[in-house]
Formats: C-alpha cells, sequence, structure tokens
C-alpha cells in the first residue's frame, strides 16, 4: 500500500473520529452551533501549524486568499447544515450522506471546465451516483417510516449539495496549480499565487467566523465544558484530517491519484457506521452502505487508469 493511499485512510479515519465527536457533544446535551464554533477555530489553528508554520513560507496571496474565504463560506453553511441533520435525524446515516457527495464533483467539474481541463462524465460515473442514490434511499427507509424526518432530509441535502461545491473548490483550486495562466479557468491566479499555504487557514478562519456570529447571536452564552472538549477535539481530527488528504493528493503515485478520494470517502463512511453500531448500537443497513460503498468506488475511480495498469 503506497504512502498516498496510507494518508487518505488516516485522513478518513480523523475525519470519522470528528464526526464521532460532533455525536457526543450533541448527545451529552452541548449544540451544534457551540461544537463548530470551536471545532472550526481549531482546525484554523491546526492548518496554520501544518501549513505555513511547518513549510516556513508566510507568502502571502490576497487573491487565493480571497479564495480560500469563499471556500470557507461554503463549508460553514455545509457543517451548520450537518448540524442541524445531525440535531434532527441520524447521525450516521448524515455523515453517510454528506461522504457520498464525491460523487458530484466530477458533474460540476465536467460542466464548468469540461474535457478539456481532464474531465469528462462516463457511464461508470452515471451508474456510481445511481448506486450511491439507491442506497442512501434503502438505508434510510425504515428511518422515515418511524415518524415525519422531512426536516432531517432538508438539512442532509443541502449538506450534501455544498460538500459537493466545497470538493469543487478543491479541484479548482488544483487547477490553478496544473495550468497556470490557462484560459477558461473563470479566474487567473499565477503558480505561485495557487500554491499559497495560506489557503486552507484562510478557509477555516472564514468557515470558523461564521460559526461564532450564528452562535453568539442565537445561543447568546458561553459554550459548556463539554462543548469546548468535544470541539477541541474534533478540531484537531478535523485540522489533521485536512491536512493529510492535502498531503495524500501532493505525493500519491498516478494509479493511487484514481483511489485516494474514493478511499477517503469509504473509509469515513464505514467509520462512522461502525461508531454509529458499535457506540450507540444504532441499527446499521450493511447491504445499503455497500451499495454507497460501490456507488462512491464506481463513480470516481478513475477507470482508464486501471485498465491501462
Amino acid at each position: 500500500m503506497g504512502l498516498g493511499i496510507q494518508l487518505m485512510v488516516f485522513a478518513g479515519a480523523c475525519v470519522a473520529v470528528s464526526n464521532y465527536c460532533m455525536r457526543k457533544s450533541v448527545d451529552a446535551g452541548g449544540s451544534a452551533k457551540a461544537f463548530l464554533m470551536v471545532q472550526l477555530f481549531l482546525s484554523f489553528v491546526v492548518a496554520i501549524l501544518l501549513n505555513p508554520v511547518r513549510s516556513g513560507d508566510y507568502s502571502w496571496s490576497f487573491s487565493m486568499g480571497a479564495f480560500g474565504l469563499i471556500a470557507g463560506l461554503v463549508l460553514a453553511f455545509m457543517m451548520f447544515s450537518l448540524g442541524k441533520a445531525v440535531e434532527s435525524g441520524p447521525s450516521s446515516l448524515s455523515f453517510a450522506m454528506l461522504s457520498s457527495a464525491t460523487v458530484m464533483p466530477i458533474l460540476f467539474m465536467v460542466l464548468l471546465f469540461g474535457a478539456s481541463f481532464g474531465f469528462a462524465y462516463n457511464m461508470f460515473n452515471a451508474v456510481g451516483s445511481l448506486l450511491v442514490v439507491s442506497g442512501l434511499l434503502w438505508a434510510g427507509w425504515e428511518t422515515f417510516s418511524q415518524g415525519d424526518k422531512r426536516r432531517w432530509l432538508l438539512f442532509a441535502a443541502i449538506a450534501f449539495l455544498l460538500h459537493a461545491v466545497f470538493l469543487v473548490f478543491m479541484q479548482w483550486r488544483a487547477l490553478f496549480i496544473q495550468f497556470p495562466g490557462a484560459e477558461g479557468l473563470l479566474f487567473s491566479f499565477d503558480e505561485i499565487a495557487a500554491k499559497s499555504q495560506w489557503f486552507m487557514p484562510m478557509v477555516f478562519f472564514s468557515a470558523s467566523m461564521v460559526q461564532i456570529i450564528v452562535y453568539v447571536v442565537r445561543q447568546k452564552k458561553w459554550p459548556t465544558t463539554t462543548e469546548c472538549v468535544y470541539g477541541t477535539l474534533g478540531g484537531v481530527a478535523n485540522g489533521v484530517g485536512t491536512f493529510l488528504m492535502i498531503r495524500s493528493t501532493e505525493v500519491s503515485t498516478t494509479v493511487e491519484h484514481a483511489m485516494i478520494f474514493p478511499l477517503f470517502a469509504v473509509t469515513v463512511m464505514l467509520g462512522c457506521n461502525l461508531w454509529g453500531q458499535i457506540i450507540y448500537k444504532e441499527k446499521v443497513n450493511w447491504k445499503a452502505t455497500g451499495f454507497c460503498v460501490m456507488g462512491v468506488l464506481i463513480g470516481t475511480l478513475d477507470w482508464n487508469v486501471f485498465l491501462r495498469s
């Protein structure tokens, strides 16, 4: 197993741990708003330590910093919607639905940039997306039949869509590095600006500021000790997971590039279902989960790479 794959598996495990911390915080009587405020701020601190501080590169790019701030807004509203979904419905299914959003960015990238930048939508993408949607509906059928889950479905669907948009931002930024100065990317960043170490810190800074404002306006009280503890643990896990994910893209081989993001989604999905069943005794539909996993793998793996290798 190559280093790129190992790092991405560890990244997925870290995010699964972060999701568990959110569930524990909510179960202890805390609010998702408080948890996310602490988590995202700690992720911002970790991103600074693991990016500009670790690399020693403190050069600032205003354009890429602004790009990161916009991506952070998307992340903030995604996390807000996820928190609402966890508060109003099954947490393991909420996290599974979020992870399954990895089948959507390819469609967005094809529509925005097309084959000239290496993006194409094929039969595997379509089949994978269909399997994911089918698996999610199957997994949630018993839950929906137990009561009115329209509120959960609304916030889970919003989180799903925003996660796909956030992943598009990540791939979009990579295009600025791979095709510096190219026309057709909607914006123009030179290679030095695109590689700015402040991109991820600005993503988490923007997201944490939104959560702080939401919390102050809605809660109007100091977070509890429990919310701070779980938020801190979740923030460190989320920050480390994000760093490992980015690092994986830097060290992975050509074949590994086709596997790392699907493995990330699958690891998070399986990790959340495992702690949901083992710790919370939730009834996990593993056959439906298998549909989701199969859909993520079929819909996101670069099969041309595997067939040639």
